[in-house]
């Protein structure tokens, strides 16, 4: 392993073990190191089909019978549609998925941006009728990419999960792996892309279920610069 430990940081990934093991070279990301790369070939095997671990990223959530309102009077773009979520300025990305509940996921380049601003933002007496909901501890986030990647999904969940089928920016709460996780396809560059989220206590096994789905289209983890490579391709 090269760079920073995942154990010199306060925050750890939920899969840091894993990802030491797989011969990650990690990069520090604000209070946690995250898996950078795995060596040569990273974004060709993303575009084939890739598996990333961005946990050490941030993300925000909040709920409430206020939320909607709020989160667009604090400039948050679109989130008028249960299960789509909507490209932000800053690179972050707002997930509707209730009418009173929004998932905020940074941009790829670390920066907390709107989920820092709308943490500081929020107070009890701010936004009566909206609770903060704490993703960064509660969830992990990963990423599949890759022309094979709904193929490996349909071994795992019973959504359709094909381009043809599920538009960009559509989000998916359902069964994967038997279980309950959240799906969001947020294409990178020209590169089919879904976003994972779940239970933090259930990353490994997840994790590991994803991996043995992908070994028939010779799938492998991936690192954040490759993700990164993607999305700022044509």
């Amino acid at each position: 392993m090269a760079g920073p430990s995942p154990t010199d940081h306060p925050r750890r990934s939920f899969v840091y073990r894993t990802l030491v093991e797989g011969g990650a070279t990690f990069a520090a990301m604000g209070d946690a190191a995250v898996a950078e790369s795995f060596g040569a070939g990273d974004e060709a095997a993303a575009r084939a089909l890739g598996i990333a671990d961005l946990s050490p990223l941030p993300r925000a959530g909040f709920k409430g019978r206020a939320t909607i309102d709020w989160l667009q009077g604090q400039g948050v773009a679109g989130i008028d549609r249960d299960n789509m979520a909507d490209a932000q300025a800053d690179g972050c990305l707002a997930a509707r998925l209730a009418p009173t509940e929004v998932l905020l996921l940074g941009g790829l380049d670390g920066n907390a941006g709107l989920c820092a601003s709308l943490g500081s933002a929020w107070s009890f007496e701010s936004a009566p009728g909206t609770y903060p909901v704490l993703r960064s501890d509660a969830s992990f986030w990963f990423a599949l990419t890759g022309e094979h990647a709904a193929a490996t999904f349909a071994k795992m969940c019973g959504v359709d999960l094909r381009p043809g089928r599920f538009a960009d920016g559509t989000i998916a709460q359902t069964s994967l792996a038997r279980m309950s996780a959240i799906i969001i396809r947020h294409d990178l560059g020209g590169t089919l892309a879904y976003y994972i989220l779940g239970d933090s206590a259930s990353a490994e096994f997840l994790w590991s279920c994803v991996l043995d789905a992908m070994a028939e289209f010779g799938g492998r983890p991936v690192g954040l610069a490759a993700l990164r490579a993607l999305a700022g391709a044509d």
